[in-house]
């Protein structure tokens, strides 16, 4: 049978698609892992790699059979956490996802409660693109994620948290500030910002642009929230903001204002993600529930003052 460290070192190289860097991923050398993927072939009587002087490739076989092992390396890491946690306690290191439309506002009180709560519990929190993420959270590089929905892969718990409006921002000096009872007809032709298109933010954004007749501005995508807030005071163009973002000391409404658009309501829905049947699934919620209930507090302290 192959051995647990054999099925490592296969989907490393499936995943990296290079012997150096998959021996680094895995902790090895590149003999070593050379040497039992050699093994493992010689073992299972298949070829899994194919090897030229031009680099490598997985052969169809490599990719089905790495994806398996993927699967086994998955169930036998949550095992150990099951058995090690028995408890339910939360303790150790968790590998935590977030939106960079989320985290750098959001997350800092909660993590401050939760350590307060479980100080045994350290989070790992890694910023990225979401559908990177939800990626990363099936493939097991991530243990729970908190980002924008949709989260669309079938072996995850997808639960859902909040829902916050996105707010119209402008420099505070832009022409429509000085308009009364603002309404969607009178955004026809503005100019708009947004992050780049790798963003659900980004699609959420061309999709209002579409249903107001405003244009997109291609050329200068913000990077965050906060360079399009800063990209908005300058004049640039107008820019949709999270109402948490808007009111979060990482955010605030330095050189902008709210346009207030009678007819436009426009909001996001943001949820947890775990994979499904992990060991710690409980745990999971418990934060997920933390998260809720901060995020619906800091909801209804602010509701009236934007």
């Amino acid at each position: 049978m192959p051995t647990l460290r054999q099925l490592e070192y296969l989907v490393a190289l499936a995943d990296l698609q290079h012997f150096g860097r998959a021996a680094a991923a895995a902790h090895t050398s590149q003999p070593t892992l050379s040497h039992q993927l050699r093994a493992l072939e010689k073992k299972l009587g298949v070829t899994l790699v194919e090897r030229s002087s031009g680099g490598m490739a997985m052969t169809p076989l490599g990719r089905e059979m790495a994806a398996r092992a993927r699967k086994v390396l998955l169930a036998v890491r949550d095992m150990r956490e099951l058995a090690s946690r028995a408890a339910e306690k939360l303790a150790g290191t968790l590998h935590f996802g977030a939106s960079p439309t989320l985290g750098p506002y959001l997350m800092p009180p909660i993590i401050a409660e939760l350590h307060r709560e479980y100080p045994d519990l350290r989070l790992y929190i890694r910023e990225g693109i979401p559908d990177d993420q939800v990626r990363d959270l099936s493939r097991g590089t991530l243990d729970m994620l908190l980002g924008p929905l949709p989260m669309d892969a079938p072996d995850l718990q997808v639960e859902p948290l909040f829902r916050e409006r996105m707010l119209l921002v402008s420099a505070a000096d832009h022409p429509l500030t000085r308009r009364e009872a603002l309404r969607k007809a009178d955004l026809r032709g503005i100019e708009m910002l947004s992050l780049d298109r790798r963003h659900h933010f980004h699609r959420q954004v061309a999709a209002l642009c579409r249903e107001i007749g405003a244009e997109l501005l291609h050329d200068y995508e913000g990077t965050s929230l906060d360079s399009l807030r800063q990209m908005a005071a300058s004049g640039l163009g107008l820019a949709m903001l999270p109402e948490l973002y808007l009111r979060s000391e990482a955010g605030g409404m330095t050189g902008i204002v709210v346009l207030d658009v009678v007819d436009l309501h426009a909001t996001r829905s943001i949820a947890a993600g775990w994979r499904k049947g992990a060991a710690l699934a409980a745990s999971y919620r418990r934060i997920a529930e933390h998260i809720r209930a901060r995020a619906g507090s800091l909801l209804d302290e602010g509701r009236s003052r934007l």
